[in-house]
């Protein structure tokens, strides 16, 4: 199923800052991510309706299974193509915007011929990469 790249954003946020803290909450993304509270306010209710996270009544946001799922996909991407970019000489920074964007428009079929050709390390960040 293909969600919105900023969709995918939000819940690769959520699971970054859940491994981080006991307890993720709209505010904790507002202030990772850089956006208004009211459009972080909007995400979450449709990433609710869709069934990626859930809300408790103090707040604190959980990835569903498909939510996470997707997460660690996107989180996967994001640390390997990076990483990539990095070991090719391009400095830090600009792997990591680079990645943010390379993340979200490469087929599985893509990015899994350019994690197996390589790909023979694991990622330095990331327990996911197989």
């Amino acid at each position: 199923m293909k969600i919105q790249e900023s969709a995918e954003d939000y819940l690769e946020t959520i699971l970054i800052l859940s491994k981080s803290r006991e307890h993720v909450r709209s505010i904790d993304i507002v202030k990772h991510m850089s956006l208004s509270k009211p459009s972080v306010s909007v995400a979450m209710k449709k990433l609710r309706e869709n069934g990626y996270i859930t809300m408790d009544s103090d707040g604190y946001i959980t990835l569903t299974e498909s939510g996470d799922t997707i997460a660690r996909k996107i989180y996967e991407r994001h640390v390997f193509i990076s990483q990539w970019l990095e070991d090719l000489g391009v400095n830090s920074e600009t792997a990591m915007k680079d990645a943010c964007r390379i993340e979200h428009v490469l087929s599985d079929e893509t990015f899994d011929a350019i994690k197996n050709k390589y790909g023979g390390k694991r990622c330095k960040d990331c327990e996911e990469c197989r």
